[in-house]
Order: structure tokens, then C-alpha cells, then sequence
């Protein structure tokens, strides 16, 4: 599997308030995250850094039976994703500066061509083959649950005006129930996990083309980046891209 990590900070903000990993204990089994920070001033970044870093020392201090199987790893997940929440929480009580901060995330164990995933807020998970791309993961918005209820068509949902509003988060709550997911990776297949500074400025289409153009990956990556910001770069624009080789094929 190769992978691209990319972040930009756009073309209307000051601070890039997203982060972004990859973390690997052996080959076999890598850790991916990316998070979206929101808050008061310099908040989210924090909110953002300390989802990563929680995680990310969590995974690579664990035992090695963690990774003994996809429901091992769930477990995992499900512990750390409560620890994570509860140390962004109580930061933020005891912060002035920090009080309502809190970050989307989706974390991603890859292992054996499989993706144990957590997910909270609007940053999203797509996989992407010659044919199609697919989003993985629901959206926790005020926008998708009306569109969920056929209150809004999809149309109507790309350009509310509270399009932008998450009704789920970490850290903004003293507890947290995320989404979980099991995702195959089959050879010659991308995974995307982005935020929303991407994923709302490319339409499915835009991105299953320039995912599947002839361009290297980091490439790929660069021209994301680069339509994105083109459309007017409102917000930070993150991702990691990764590519699930065909068999017999060298990394």
C-alpha cells in the first residue's frame, strides 16, 4: 500500500486547524487519522492535535494482541476513542481559551486489506475504483439529517446555508458514540479520508477523476489541493490518499 499525506491552509484562513497521520507498527499494520479542530480562537488546533497525538500513542504503545483481529481492533478503538474524548473535554473546562473546542476525526486501523474505521463529525472516508467512488461514512450534520428525513433533496443540501453545521463532535461533550465501520481494500483500489475544506469544494465525480488520473500519487494529491483552492479554499484542506497495490507489485 502507498500512501500521500497532505494538508494546505487554504486561501481564507490564518491557522490550519486540521491534522493529519500515518503511523505504522510493522508493515502489516498502519494507523490513519485525520481530524478537523473547530473552537474559539487557536481552539480547534488544539482539539485537533490532541485527538492525534491520544491516538497516536495509544496505538503505538499497545499490545500486539490488539491487532490480533478486525474485532480486537474495534475494541481498541471503542477504549481509546472515550479516553481521547475525555481528555479534549476536561481540557476544555479547565481552559478559558479552549471552552467549546472540539475536532472531527476518522481513524483508520489497515491491516490484511482491511479497515477497522471510527468516525465522528463531517470529515469523511471514500473508496475509490475504476468504476465508481463511494463514501463510507455518514456525515454527523444538522444538512444530513435533514436530508435523511426527505425534508431537503441532495441538491438542496450541497448549498444550505447550515451546510457547515456538525451535530457531533469530540471533546464538545463529556461523552461520545461514534460511527464504526469495516471497510475491504481490494487491489487497485484508493482510499481517501478527508476533511470537509475537500470534500466540499470537489464534487464525487471531480474527485474519482483526478484519484484515477494517470498522475503519481503525491501528484494526485497536489492537484486536490490545488482545484480546491481554485473553488475559493474557504477552509483547510486535508487528506490522506492511499493506494492498495495489485499483487506481485513492489511498493
Amino acid at each position: 500500500m502507498r500512501f500521500t499525506v497532505q494538508s494546505d491552509i487554504g486561501r481564507k484562513r490564518t491557522v490550519n486547524e486540521d491534522r493529519a497521520i500515518l503511523l505504522q507498527r510493522d508493515p502489516a499494520t498502519t494507523l490513519a487519522i485525520v481530524a478537523d479542530g473547530m473552537g474559539g480562537h487557536n481552539a480547534g488546533d488544539v482539539a485537533s492535535t490532541m485527538a492525534v497525538e491520544g491516538f497516536s500513542e495509544a496505538f503505538l504503545g499497545a499490545s500486539k494482541v490488539v491487532f490480533d483481529s478486525t474485532e480486537t481492533i474495534r475494541e481498541w478503538l471503542q477504549v481509546v476513542i472515550k479516553d481521547v474524548n475525555k481528555r479534549i473535554y476536561n481540557y476544555s473546562l479547565t481552559h478559558e481559551e479552549c471552552q467549546g473546542m472540539g475536532t472531527t476525526i476518522i481513524v483508520a486501523v489497515i491491516q490484511n486489506g482491511f479497515a477497522t474505521v471510527c468516525h465522528v463529525g463531517d470529515s469523511r472516508m471514500y473508496i475509490v475504483d475504476s468504476e465508481k467512488i463511494q463514501q463510507i461514512t455518514k456525515d454527523h450534520s444538522y444538512v444530513n439529517v435533514l436530508l435523511d428525513s426527505g425534508e431537503i433533496s441532495e441538491e438542496e443540501a450541497a448549498s444550505h446555508p447550515q451546510k457547515n453545521y456538525i451535530i457531533k463532535s469530540l471533546g464538545t461533550e463529556a461523552t461520545i458514540a461514534p460511527d464504526y465501520y469495516q471497510v475491504g481494500l481490494l487491489p487497485s483500489t484508493y482510499l481517501l479520508i478527508c476533511s470537509d475544506g475537500l470534500s466540499n469544494k470537489l464534487s464525487s465525480a471531480e474527485l474519482h477523476s483526478i484519484i484515477m488520473s494517470e498522475q503519481s500519487l503525491d501528484d494526485k494529491g497536489m492537484t486536490l489541493i490545488q482545484v480546491a483552492n481554485e473553488y475559493g479554499g474557504e477552509d483547510n484542506i486535508t487528506f490522506i490518499l492511499s493506494e492498495q497495490q495489485r499483487e506481485g507489485v513492489d511498493v
